[in-house]
């Protein structure tokens, strides 16, 4: 059964380096275990730079860039159950467990060795349609439209997860470094979770727009030891960076109270530096973590819906992508743009 009689749909392609094409496509019917998507929204990412700036494994095979991804079931696939023509479903960045490997069969589908990454090693959501392996289908509440739902289904999940890895009492003291992309949505997520809320970023242009997202306290990694301030407040029992480069998290260890963890979440080109007097005395951590499996994407739109947790968002047309991903990568989105297929 199929929602469409177009033959024909709109994509953007990326190969190489930043080589970006607008380019018309046919609509093929989905494989066995697919679902069609038609796209009604799409998030710019910052992990979409693994297809715009070549880091995959062949750069010179067309691809199409985005993994937060808003849409209706299309057209379903030969062995696909639970899921009917018209349905408003997303995806994000981890495109569907396969059930069968070592980690699936324990339960850990984040880390499914045979999983698809939307957007980077399968085509996503910088297009009119996309293919979707089943699992990988999140439900998206009615209460929430396309171009709001798109990045809390990759940067809001990924903050979900790792508030769900702390382990603090309401009224701790979280902190939450980097008010961009993601961490504008990690303060709110932490704020609406119960705790105190201190918003790190650099300089202080972002000062009044971390107060609006509900922090508590604004630190100036520019004007003052992070780790520092952080120990001023009582120390954090979590701080989660968002941040893209390890110099900027390596201080943040060392502003943890005992037991504290701190969770990565930003992906950095260089390393974090750890001095270990600090994590082994106070029993201190750091660990990753990478977004959720899709139901578990579910529960992180419950939870935005019931909280009223929503992206900052900027809206571009389709044809304007390239334009939209060179902006997210300078840094100079306020604060997620959204591709909208229908503008």
């Amino acid at each position: 059964m199929t929602g469409t009689d177009k033959v024909t749909y709109r994509a953007i392609e990326v190969t190489g380096k930043r080589e970006f094409s607008l380019v018309t496509r046919e609509l093929s019917e989905p494989l066995p275990g697919q679902v069609r998507v038609r796209v009604q929204a799409c998030g710019v990412c910052h992990s979409d730079a693994l297809s715009g700036e070549g880091q995959r494994e062949d750069p010179s095979e067309p691809r199409v860039p985005g993994h937060e991804i808003a849409g209706v079931v299309d057209a379903v696939g030969p062995g696909v159950g639970g899921w009917k023509v018209g349905e408003r479903v997303g995806v994000g960045y981890l495109g569907g467990q396969d059930n069968e490997c070592d980690f699936c069969r324990r339960g850990d589908f984040v880390n499914c060795t045979n999983q698809p990454w939307t957007g980077t090693t399968v085509d996503g959501g910088y297009a009119e349609y996309t293919f979707v392996r089943a699992s990988g289908l999140v439900r998206i509440p009615p209460e929430l439209n396309p171009v709001d739902a798109a990045p809390l289904l990759c940067a809001g999940l990924t903050n979900y997860s790792a508030m769900q890895k702390i382990d603090a009492r309401p009224g701790a003291l979280v902190a939450v470094q980097g008010i961009g992309g993601l961490g504008h949505l990690g303060v709110q997520y932490a704020r609406k979770l119960g705790y105190r809320v201190a918003a790190i970023g650099r300089g202080t242009g972002k000062a009044e727009h971390a107060a609006e997202l509900g922090a508590h306290v604004y630190i100036d990694s520019s004007a003052e030891d992070p780790g520092e301030a952080l120990q001023k407040l009582g120390g954090a029992a979590a701080v989660i960076a968002t941040a893209t480069t390890g110099a900027s998290m390596s201080p943040l260890l060392a502003g943890l109270a005992p037991r504290g963890r701190m969770v990565v979440l930003g992906v950095a080109p260089d390393p974090i530096s750890v001095q270990t007097v600090p994590l082994i005395f106070g029993t201190r951590s750091i660990s990753g973590s990478l977004t959720g499996s899709s139901i578990e994407n579910e529960d992180n739109l419950a939870f935005t819906t019931d909280h009223d947790v929503r992206p900052m968002i900027e809206v571009m047309p389709l044809a304007e992508a390239p334009e939209a991903y060179a902006r997210m990568m300078a840094g100079d989105a306020c604060f997620r743009i959204v591709l909208d297929m229908g503008a």
